[in-house]
């Protein structure tokens, strides 16, 4: 009997090794994690509603945590004002939590993550500030997209269109800053650049927006992107409506902001849609999933339950479902790995003297870093797609949906993936399996409707109201004015130097403001090295005329490839010809025919003294001779003396 006995015994351990192995790897009863959200924003209510509906999964699902509960302490913070939600977060940072998802905003994010760096606790944030990163902050886990792939985004959809020029409306904090630093370098990458950037604080009032939106009125540029937040961005477009700023020749590029409190709200007023028309906005992009359908399926009952009834599921959401599910996969093989939950005090934490703050409160996690390590190697489909981080702690292949806003709701014109680096019509999925393809030949995206509902591309850019002229002088001289001259009459500059340059200026894709400045009298001739110091001295911003580039002056100026190339030639006087039977006279003067006839008498008599002994065409009367003196002279002038030949026939 006991034979039998130790034989089942042997049999179940062989055939059953994961439950022998789940059961030595039990965790404890429950495991607390925290999170850190702003309730009343959008983003925050939707991230709720995530992690309570991934908490429920989680502890209904047999396969992971094997029946460990996980609970959730949640803290409501205020990002707007940073001192506030500073000491918010290091109150809840008393909290013995193994983990925090959140905070949703960068000031924050970067307090915290200090905190979480000297505590050894995984802050799992879908902060998208792109200074935060996991060289400074090791616990630091970004589980969302990146601005710095966001800009990137945007800054091919100005390099697509052939803009050069944009202008940055951005909020004056952590975020705003720090994504268009992101901006900058990403639109520097394509020969693009900021002309213009413009911040406000988060506690601007209408006036000073309005204020704001005037002066970029001003400016040359028609491409406005707008990063910021919901509360402050649909702000901006009722008042840029009323400023007749959403109407033909204008472009706006809202971040990601705008398509998450579109997605996320069901109900959004008709006058602030009526008041986005033809505005473009990004969207990370989420493939479709069979997580992602079974979210979507049961969120209105989900939000219902956590008293965010008004909201729907967004980026956001997705993102912080997965956040918790990749979590409780960490914790799983945390657990199996021997890993035990542990705090102890930290010695670098006391209390001073009459302080609020319970510094000493705060435990260090003992085997924080092997979570972190299991957390950095999960690997699942979730509902925002692969779940997987990358050597630099970022979600592998971000992507991210170009939307157009147009009639009551939103239109996708086109995809822009990190993977090939450029924008298509092909979703970033179907090029996963492929080599990417960087030409940007490849580029495509579907038709547009730009602000003032028309299919036609804005140029981008106008003639700026107040914009500084440029200074340029030229040469007013006295010949050759076929170059460069002032006319009398009008004042105005002309000649073929001036229009080269017009020329040259209607092929730039940005204005030019300019102004001629004669130099030069106009009686004589100016003086071109002084023309050449004044543009050295910024007296002349530029200088236009027939200058010739000579080795002293390129080292102080630089000059344009020269478009007039003389070479070498020669110059002679323009006079009237002559066509009468006598024009054959007209190359040489009086005297020099004079000396010519003289010189062939000469020559004439010579022959007759040498030839009138022995030649008899050279003797008879003097008339004669002298007859034949003359025709011989004259005579060599038109005919070509030759030696008689004989032709033999063959």
């Amino acid at each position: 009997m006991e034979i039998a006995f130790l034989t089942l015994l042997v049999l179940s351990l062989l055939l059953s090794p994961s439950g022998i192995c789940k059961s030595l790897a039990a965790g404890p009863p429950v495991v607390n994690i925290g999170s850190i959200l702003q309730f009343n924003s959008t983003t925050g209510g939707v991230a709720e509603v995530a992690i309570r509906s991934a908490l429920e999964d989680i502890n209904s699902d047999p396969t992971v945590l094997n029946g460990t509960t996980l609970k959730v302490k949640i803290k409501d913070t205020n990002c707007f004002d940073g001192f506030l939600g500073m000491v918010q977060g290091l109150q809840f940072m008393e909290t013995d939590v193994i983990a925090i998802v959140g905070p949703q905003c960068s000031t924050i994010s970067h307090i915290i993550s200090y905190v979480v760096n000297e505590l050894r606790v995984p802050l799992m944030s879908f902060a998208s500030d792109a200074t935060l990163s996991t060289i400074q902050f090791p616990f630091f886990v970004r589980t969302g997209s990146s601005d710095l792939y966001q800009m990137a985004a945007v800054a091919a959809l100005v390099d697509y269109n052939h803009w050069k020029i944009v202008t940055a409306i951005y909020i004056d904090n952590d975020y705003g800053r720090n994504g268009i630093i992101a901006l900058d370098d990403a639109l520097t990458a394509k020969r693009c650049k900021i002309s213009y950037k413009v911040s406000f604080p988060s506690n601007a009032k209408r006036s000073e927006l309005i204020s704001l939106l005037v002066s970029v009125s001003y400016m040359e540029s028609r491409v406005i992107i707008l990063h910021t937040g919901a509360e402050h961005g649909l702000k901006f477009f009722s008042m840029a409506n009323q400023l007749n700023m959403m109407g033909n020749s204008y472009v706006w590029i809202a971040t990601d902001w705008l398509s998450a409190y579109l997605d996320a709200n069901s109900s959004v007023p008709a006058d602030i849609i009526s008041g986005m028309q033809g505005v473009l906005t990004l969207r990370p992009h989420i493939p479709n999933s069979k997580m992602k359908s079974n979210l979507i399926s049961k969120w209105s009952s989900q939000s219902h339950k956590y008293n965010h009834s008004d909201l729907r599921v967004n980026t956001y959401g997705f993102y912080v479902y997965d956040s918790v599910w990749a979590l409780a996969w960490a914790l799983d093989a945390f657990f199996s790995d021997g890993g035990r939950i542990s705090f102890s005090n930290d010695s670098k934490l006391h209390d001073e003297a009459g302080e609020t703050l319970h510094l000493e409160a705060m435990s260090i996690f003992d085997m924080g870093n092997k979570l972190l390590e299991n957390i950095r190697k999960v690997n699942f489909t979730g509902a925002s797609g692969q779940v997987q981080f990358d050597a630099s702690g970022d979600l592998i292949h971000p992507a991210y949906d170009i939307i157009n806003i147009i009639g009551n709701g939103m239109r996708t014109v086109g995809f822009w993936s990190n993977y090939s680096g450029l924008l298509s019509t092909i979703s970033p999925e179907a090029l996963y399996s492929k080599p990417p393809n960087t030409s940007l030949a490849n580029q495509h995206l579907y038709d547009v409707i730009w602000p003032g509902e028309t299919a036609q591309r804005p140029r981008g850019w106008v003639f700026p109201s107040n914009a500084k002229e440029l200074k340029i002088g030229v040469p007013n001289r006295f010949s050759f004015k076929e170059f460069v001259t002032e006319d009398n009459g009008t004042g105005s500059i002309k000649g073929y130097c001036i229009d080269v340059f017009t020329q040259a200026l209607s092929l730039l894709p940005y204005p030019v403001s300019y102004k001629f400045i004669p130099f030069g009298s106009g009686t004589e001739n100016p003086n071109y090295d002084k023309l050449i110091h004044m543009v050295e001295s910024n007296e002349f911003d530029a200088a236009i005329g027939d200058i010739a580039i000579t080795m002293s002056r390129t080292v102080t100026i630089d000059f344009t490839q020269p478009f007039i190339e003389t070479g070498l030639v020669i110059l002679a006087p323009v006079k009237k010809h002559i066509k009468t039977s006598w024009a054959f006279l007209q190359p040489f003067t009086l005297e020099m025919w004079c000396v010519t006839g003289l010189f062939f008498l000469i020559v004439g008599v010579v022959v007759w003294v040498l030839e009138h002994r022995i030649n008899e065409d050279f003797r008879g009367p003097p008339s004669q001779q002298i007859i034949t003196i003359f025709w011989f002279s004259f005579s060599t002038l038109f005919f070509s003396h030759t030696i008689p030949r004989v032709l033999l026939p063959s």
